[in-house]
């Protein structure tokens, strides 16, 4: 990676240049829901309608950081889907559609197809089909680590794995560059982060990251659940700002 592109990586945001990201699991009805991770079809709707009543049309990381850049970023708020479950393809795609939106879904690159037994539990993933169904959406497919674990600590040959073998692998199945990566569990220290900028990544996603880490390759997110409606939806915009303009973390 050029000199240049590693010193973006490392440069932290001012809280200003900080965007708006939304992350999620899946969008699905579930019996059993402990981790949280599921939003209805019917919620997921009603979300993305708030959005576009606060003017806002969800795009994914990568194409969001790009427009900033080239300061063409309003109007735009990131939205993701972690792990890659089933229900991304079978109901937020076609409610994406309806709302012209797009997003990254980060992939966990040795669980395709199979389920979420990093949980014990047994929610499908996505298969290389729907992968292809994604990205020829406009979607962008990010890597997740191999095997969803966590990063802080690992070091060597198994962070290697996680982080750069990760994107070969998943390169492999979608025929096309992987640029974005996402910490699992948002475990992130620096060496992971310095593993995210030797692997090529243009950028990584976290969760309740320190503000003196946030930057391309620490980008924040906000977590969407099912409990967000509208008032909520609009509350946590607005505290993630001021929370930020505050010092503290976003």
């Amino acid at each position: 990676m050029a000199v240049i592109e590693r010193a973006r990586l490392a440069a932290p945001w001012r809280w200003r240049e900080v965007p708006l990201v939304l992350m999620y699991h899946t969008v699905d009805v579930l019996a059993d829901d402990p981790h949280r991770l599921a939003v209805s079809p019917r919620r997921f709707a009603a979300q993305l309608a708030t959005l576009r009543r606060l003017g806002l049309r969800g795009v994914g990381v990568g194409q969001l950081l790009a427009a900033r850049r080239a300061g063409r970023g309003a109007g735009l708020v990131g939205i993701t889907f972690d792990d890659g479950y089933a229900g991304v393809v079978r109901h937020a795609l076609p409610a994406m559609r309806r709302f012209g939106c797009t997003a990254t879904v980060f992939v966990v690159a040795d669980r395709i197809g199979a389920v979420n037994d990093w949980d014990g539990g047994e929610l499908a993933l996505l298969d290389a089909p729907d992968l292809a169904a994604l990205a020829g959406a406009g979607w962008e497919i990010g890597a997740h680590g191999a095997r969803h674990v966590p990063l802080a600590g690992l070091a060597g040959a198994r962070l290697r794995d996680e982080v750069a073998g990760s994107r070969d692998r998943l390169a492999a199945v979608i025929d096309r560059p992987v640029d974005g990566f996402c910490y699992p569990y948002g475990s992130m220290d620096a060496g992971a982060r310095a593993a995210v900028t030797a692997a090529g990544y243009r950028y990584a996603c976290a969760v309740d990251a320190p503000r003196s880490t946030l930057g391309v390759a620490a980008v924040p997110r906000i977590y969407v659940g099912e409990r967000d409606g509208a008032l909520r939806l609009t509350g946590k915009r607005l505290l993630y700002r001021a929370r930020l303009a505050a010092g503290g973390r976003p």
